[in-house]
Parts: C-alpha cells; sequence; structure tokens
C-alpha cells in the first residue's frame, strides 16, 4: 500500500499542486464499487470511469456503443468507494459532439446523476466550443488527445499517434488551447514521448499519459490490463504488476470440483 498520510480528498487545484511539487499523479480506470474501494485503499490519485468500460465490461470492440445512462451507472458505485482519489467520467461518443446546448447539458446531467467530480472528453480545437461553455457552466473538464478511441473509425485502428510533424504541431497547439480554456489536466495516448515532454512543459495543467512516455505529470492504466485480468492485450506500454487471470481460473477450477465431489459446503460451513 501506498502510505500517504494526507487522506483527504483529491482536488483539481491539488492535482496542479502536484504538478508544480514534481509530485507524479497515479490515475487508473474503475467501473465498480469492489474494486474501486480497493484502489482507493491503495492511494490512487485519480479515478477515470472510462468508456473503455464498453470493451473491459460490456464486452464491445469499441467504445462506441456505451450510453450516457450506462457510464452514469458505473459511475455511481465508484464515487461511493472514492474517499480520496478524484473521480473522472468519460462523456460517451455522441454525447458533446452534435452542439454546444446538448454538449453542456449532458455534462451537467452526468456529473449530477454520478457524483463524479469531472468529466473527460476527447478532442482539441474541433470541440473547443464545448470545452469552453462546460467550464463556464462550473463543470471541470479533462481533455484527451493522441489516440482518441472514439475516433478509431476515422483514424483507420489503434496505433501510434503525432508520428509526422503535422499532426504533433497540431496536438501542441490543441493542448495549448485546452489548457487556456481552463481543462484542469489533459490526457495524451500513445504518442511519441518527446512529444508528450514538450506538451507537459508547455502547459500549466497536469498532463496524464498512457503510453506517452515517462516525463509527463501522471499516468494512467486500466486497471483490468495492469492487473493481468484481460487476456490476449499486450500492448508495448502496458505492464502488468499482476497476473490475476490464473488466479481468478485457479480458483474458479477449485470451486467447480469442491462442488462436484461434494467437499463445498463442508460440514463446518452449515448451519
Amino acid at each position: 500500500m501506498y502510505l500517504n498520510s494526507d487522506r483527504q480528498k483529491i482536488t483539481t487545484a491539488r492535482l496542479r499542486q502536484m504538478k508544480q511539487d514534481g509530485e507524479k499523479i497515479a490515475m487508473l480506470t474503475s467501473y465498480d464499487f469492489t474494486l474501486a474501494s480497493l484502489v482507493d485503499e491503495a492511494g490512487v490519485d485519480m479515478f477515470l470511469v472510462g468508456d473503455s468500460a464498453s470493451n473491459v465490461v460490456c464486452g464491445n470492440a469499441t467504445t462506441l456503443p456505451i450510453t450516457v445512462d450506462e457510464m452514469i451507472f458505473l459511475t455511481r458505485g465508484v464515487v461511493r468507494a472514492a474517499k480520496h482519489a478524484l473521480v473522472v467520467i468519460d462523456m460517451p461518443f455522441g454525447s458533446y459532439q452534435v452542439s454546444e446546448t446538448e454538449a453542456v447539458a449532458n455534462a451537467i446531467r452526468m456529473l449530477k446523476e454520478s457524483g463524479a467530480d469531472a468529466v473527460k472528453l476527447e478532442g482539441g480545437e474541433e470541440i473547443l466550443p464545448q470545452i469552453r461553455h462546460m467550464i463556464q457552466a462550473g463543470v471541470p473538464v479533462c481533455g484527451h488527445l493522441g489516440l482518441t478511441p472514439q475516433s478509431v473509425n476515422q483514424f483507420g485502428g489503434y496505433g501510434l499517434r503525432a508520428k509526422e510533424q503535422a499532426e504533433a504541431d497540431k496536438l501542441l497547439h490543441d493542448a495549448k488551447l485546452l489548457d487556456e480554456a481552463g481543462c484542469f489536466a489533459i490526457v495524451l495516448e500513445k504518442i511519441p514521448a518527446n512529444l508528450a515532454a514538450e506538451v507537459t512543459q508547455a502547459v500549466a495543467c497536469p498532463v496524464i499519459g498512457i503510453g506517452a512516455g515517462n516525463a509527463t505529470d501522471g499516468q494512467v492504466l486500466v486497471l483490468h490490463d495492469m492487473l493481468g485480468l484481460n487476456q490476449g492485450f499486450k500492448p508495448k506500454f502496458l505492464r502488468h504488476f499482476a497476473s490475476l487471470a490464473a488466479d481468478v481460473k485457479n480458483a474458479v477450477d477449485a470451486y467447480v470440483t469442491a462442488v462436484k465431489d461434494s467437499t463445498f459446503p463442508s460440514a463446518e460451513e452449515q448451519y
């Protein structure tokens, strides 16, 4: 367990102070109360209730199908578990792209009904009006640049982004716009490490990386990935901090065996 004497609730102001102090920010995804309770107790700084739940929880091939209602439902459990960590809810595909009015209405609804502390949405200059209106309405916003999974069909896959100079220049430009608009943090996904370092130095808000090198202000991973629960998914940036898939299968195998041979429940486990 990470021993932290300050168990006060993390705020956006605290995150900015962490950047200024050079203290790295640890962020993980979470989608349910039970796991989030353990993660929060272990000292994580931020939860992302990501639209990756579409893949991890629902079994979809992309993040696109998950809905606002589903995101709100999942986030409620995480919020109940988060005594320390700041909770960010992903705005799913279609919830903010249509219009500024609809984007703000959905953002406000998602915060009110889920209890989350902030929203996250993907994109740069193209969605700047939505971001500005959300912030003006009092909604804390986390940006997301680089590989933006909601645009997978447009990109044609999940490859490394901003390899070419033109895209790298645009990403840096977008990051500065998001920072100036008032985003409290920016996630950079799957971009060259040197570009992520440049962005981190260029903006005042904290930068959280996933597949973006070690020079960002913090890191985020999908919880089920770093615990080794998702098998067959091993991008270069992912480290398995546990191998729980084998433990789960072994435990279930032992349970099935005990039921089949009538050794469970034992006499001591009966009333």
